[in-house]
């Protein structure tokens, strides 16, 4: 991205201009064009020549005394079309001898052209104005590039530093005081940075801001486009800017060349803006660190339909968010999908209320089943939930669930989708996993076979029980024979001290087991 000349001139309003006590002094008056006034002054200049328009380069105020117009009203007029054609930003007049009141001609021709006409009514010397605004024009232009170079120096330093989207976003928010926002083409939102409740506020209206930050700017919404080699990828928006426009735009300008670098060099091996948004607000759901109410815009903002919704969250043990996400998408279901901490992936599924959540649920897990070409994807799934306050607990929910079936014998004759229900015993252990008192069931229980060469053994336990104690089931399973299951069996019992026919033993084994594998996980 190349910033023009014109991004790094800050320029002061006719508004203003019209504000400093030197002018001020002289009584200035609007008489024309007063609803352009906010025009961006970007030079002063005095001229008396009726075809001064052809000294301009646009963006001048025009400083006249109209000593060469009295007594000409074609050159009056004229006069003024010059300006308008040669985009001046307004044209001041002072009153003297040439025109001791506002020429009538000169006031309508503004008027119908658009451009600010100021008359000033106490005599005034140009040349301290111009001295005025251009001191200040240089002094503002000086700054900006101060601050241009400062930003492009910050940022560069903490993409060279491997920072990640969001640090780079919180020293732009930083140097423009107010939100910033990241979306995709589609306006979703892949990053922000700001305050808080100020960021909150701007997402919660994220829809009629989309819309606006897509259009015209105005009202401090300042964006640039993020692509590059031609091809438009998204776009960074500073929400309600408070400075001048020029230094706004300079601000995205320098923000957007850093942010397309950041993902050049991060390369197709890093996660996309879109997953790392909706990792953020997934991890932060589960976490319960984060009140759900407050993160309810962000869920908006990301593209997820929250209102009149039924909520269904998921863990998937072995899933892909990205392929996850192409799934939803095939299949026509709205959601998120993102990687958490332990390697698992959770996706929050949003259903219209007249939608069969469980019926829709079961097909997405049927899907993917068939697509991963094994029935051991584990899809853990909570109830659904009719209130968003109740996701984070549905995602702890089915990431307990999860939890509970890991293991790979646990996968075994298991629905596509697993509920609290279908974990019995297993899941009651993994909430007890931790409890001193049930650590040391588990070690004096299994003390025979905790053994790094007792591993096959414990194996053969873990599945021989996982099948209901069904011994062609595990024979097959661990592919050796009969017999030679038998002896194993045998092993196991003589090292534990049980009899495996007998229910409860068995029971004491398969459960003090359980809770060895929930503590090793």
């Amino acid at each position: 991205m190349t910033l023009t000349s014109d991004s790094l001139e800050p320029a002061l309003s006719v508004r203003q201009v019209l504000t400093l006590e030197r002018v001020l002094a002289g009584e200035p008056e609007v008489v024309a064009g007063a609803s352009h006034l906010d025009r961006p002054v970007r030079w002063v200049h005095v001229a008396e020549a009726a075809d001064v328009g052809v000294m301009l380069s646009g963006g001048e105020m025009v400083l006249t005394t109209g000593v060469l117009l009295a007594g000409d009203e074609d050159k009056q007029a004229e006069y003024v079309r010059s300006l308008h054609r040669a985009e001046a930003a307004a044209v001041v007049l002072g009153l003297g001898r040439a025109f001791p009141s506002p020429p009538d001609v000169m006031r309508r021709a503004a008027e119908r052209c658009g451009l600010p006409m100021v008359v000033l009514h106490r005599p005034f010397p140009f040349a301290e104005l111009t001295e005025e605004v251009q001191s200040r024009l240089v002094r503002r232009k000086f700054a900006a590039v101060s601050l241009s170079e400062a930003v492009r120096t910050e940022l560069t330093a903490l993409i060279t530093a491997g920072a990640p989207l969001q640090r780079l976003l919180d020293e732009v928010a930083r140097h423009s005081a107010c939100p910033v926002v990241v979306t995709n083409l589609a306006h979703r939102v892949l990053g922000t940075a700001g305050e808080r409740p100020a960021v909150d506020d701007v997402l919660r209206d994220w829809e009629r801001i989309a819309r606006q930050a897509g259009g015209t700017e105005g009202d401090g919404w300042v964006r640039a486009e993020l692509g590059g080699r031609g091809e438009r990828w998204g776009r960074i928006v500073l929400c309600g800017y408070r400075g001048d426009t020029a230094t706004g735009r300079l601000l995205a300008d320098r923000a957007a060349e850093a942010l397309v670098l950041h993902r050049m060099l991060a390369g197709a091996a890093a996660c996309s803006w879109e997953e790392q948004s909706a990792q953020s607000l997934l991890t932060d759901l589960v976490s319960g660190v984060v009140p759900a109410r407050q993160l309810l815009p962000r869920a908006r903002a990301a593209g997820l339909p929250v209102n009149r919704r039924t909520f269904v969250p998921l863990v998937v043990r072995d899933g892909d968010p990205v392929r996850l996400e192409r799934l939803l998408r095939l299949l026509g279901l709205s959601g998120l999908a993102a990687e958490l901490a332990d390697g698992a992936t959770a996706v929050l599924l949003s259903f219209a209320r007249d939608q069969d959540a469980d019926a829709l649920t079961a097909r997405f897990a049927t899907r993917l089943r068939t697509e991963s070409g094994t029935d051991r994807t584990v899809v853990a799934a909570a109830g659904a939930r009719a209130a968003w306050d109740d996701v984070p607990t549905g995602l702890r929910e089915a990431q307990h669930v999860a939890d509970a079936v890991t293991d790979s014998s646990a996968a075994l004759d298991l629905p596509p989708v697993v509920r609290l229900k279908d974990v019995h015993l297993r899941g009651l252990i993994r909430l007890l996993r931790d409890d001193p008192h049930v650590q040391s069931f588990a070690e004096r229980e299994l003390d025979g076979l905790l053994y790094e060469a007792d591993e096959d053994l414990l194996s053969v336990l873990r599945t021989y029980l996982a099948t209901g104690r069904n011994k062609s089931r595990t024979a097959q399973l661990h592919h050796v024979s009969r017999p030679a299951l038998y002896r194993r069996l045998e092993a196991i019992q003589v090292r534990l001290g049980v009899d495996l026919d007998d229910f409860e033993q068995a029971a004491s084994v398969h459960i003090a087991l359980l809770a060895h594998d929930a503590q090793q996980q």
